[in-house]
């Protein structure tokens, strides 16, 4: 019986046959959907969803900060429900229950093998590549521990937030690209810090080569020459070079999905009456960036974990041009880290919820900070709490 036979004895039965339409999705989610399924990857070989920590790899970490961006996105969530096969995208979720821990890092490295480490976007793809790949960069395998780590430590860890703030972003490693004193790679998957260049000299084939001091922030070190760095990068899949940190484009530039054509840096004070922060209400301050009204922003805050359930007040205001947003935000709470509150509060579910946008700052730093916004200094400087001020970062 043929396929127009087959329809005809449907019809005669009186049931009509039904074709099934498979929504098109758009591009980006596609790419949200393929980078979930990385995190899933991730899941599936370590038992349990990636983690933030200073203790854990480069790579881990940046598939945690993509899983909370995720978690923070209603759209997101929902777009990706389908595919949560561990139930890993409840937010705020302080246990993972089933989930069993790793003990060995450099095993969790081994294991994970990633290829691409780009911007911190959820839309950007990371591709899994075999242990032997991830140990492609052997030629500076040989490193001694650096006894004077100290010095480099508090570089390495601003480097280290910048890339987990988007102040600083990853680009693929260009053959044979220069290499200058100050800058900052990943290879191996650690992150490695030029601290010295030694004076040029002419090898036996006639090329120009230098001795690199180069510290990690496993806290060992390697004399390797330039030549060899270089080709360690080219050959390692996830060997990346770490950008300067820049603001931009904050304001101007070329459109990306996240410019306003004008926004709002919004300062909001909460009047909630909970134990932790009627005490220190003048110094406690959300901080955030909108397109639109302010007021129509906090308009049910009272009904919001993310506004501490209770109602608030606009302390201040600034209107800013062209800008985009997910990176302003970025640079914001990036200066402010140090004195974000560490509050959890329930939602009116009864889950426990850690709002993000807090910080225990004086609303005259905050003053400050836009104006170095607007000025292009703010990558120069973060929050110290002690002082109460700002102080310029350690590079």
């Amino acid at each position: 019986m043929d396929e127009q036979s087959d329809r005809e004895l449907l019809e005669a039965l009186g049931v009509a046959a039904e074709t099934k339409k498979v929504a098109a999705r758009t591009p980006r989610e596609e790419r949200i959907i393929a980078g979930f399924e990385d995190i899933l990857k991730f899941v599936d070989e370590h038992g349990r969803p990636p983690q933030h920590g200073e203790e854990r790899d480069i790579f881990e970490r940046l598939y945690a900060i993509r899983l909370d961006r995720l978690r923070e996105q209603a759209d997101c969530r929902t777009l990706l429900a389908e595919f949560d096969r561990y139930d890993i995208l409840e937010p705020a979720v302080p246990d993972h229950g089933s989930f069993t821990e790793d003990a060995d890092d450099n095993a969790l490295l081994a294991e994970l093998g990633v290829e691409k480490v780009e911007a911190l976007d959820i839309t950007n793809l990371t591709h899994v590549k075999s242990r032997e790949e991830v140990r492609a960069a052997e030629e500076i395998a040989n490193r001694t521990v650096c006894e004077d780590f100290d010095r480099f430590k508090p570089i390495l860890e601003r480097v280290k937030k910048d890339l987990e703030a988007g102040v600083r972003q990853t680009r693929r490693f260009q053959t044979m690209a220069e290499i200058k004193q100050g800058e900052f790679f990943i290879v191996g998957g650690q992150i490695a810090y030029v601290a010295e260049v030694g004076e040029e000299f002419v090898t036996e084939y006639d090329r120009r080569d230098s001795r690199l001091r180069v510290i990690y922030d496993n806290g060992t070190e390697s004399d390797v020459l330039l030549r060899s760095l270089q080709r360690a990068l080219h050959r390692d899949e996830a060997g990346r070079r770490i950008t300067d940190p820049s603001a931009g484009p904050l304001f101007g530039g070329d459109a990306a999905d996240d410019d306003l054509e004008s926004g709002t840096i919004y300062v909001l004070r909460s009047k909630s009456q909970h134990p932790e922060i009627a005490p220190h209400r003048e110094l406690i301050h959300k901080i955030g960036v909108t397109g639109g009204k302010v007021e129509t922003r906090i308009a049910n805050a009272a009904l919001d974990a993310t506004y501490l359930l209770a109602d608030v007040e606009i302390v201040a205001t600034y209107k800013l041009f062209n800008i985009n947003k997910t990176r302003l935000e970025n640079v914001l709470h990036r200066v402010f880290s140090a004195a974000r509150l560490d509050l959890t509060i329930e939602d009116r579910f009864g889950h426990p919820v850690r709002p993000r946008e807090w910080f225990l700052v004086p609303l005259s730093v905050i003053d400050e900070v836009v104006d170095k916004i607007r000025d292009g200094s703010i990558t120069e400087f973060e929050y110290e709490p002690e002082l109460a001020g700002l102080r310029k970062t350690a590079n």
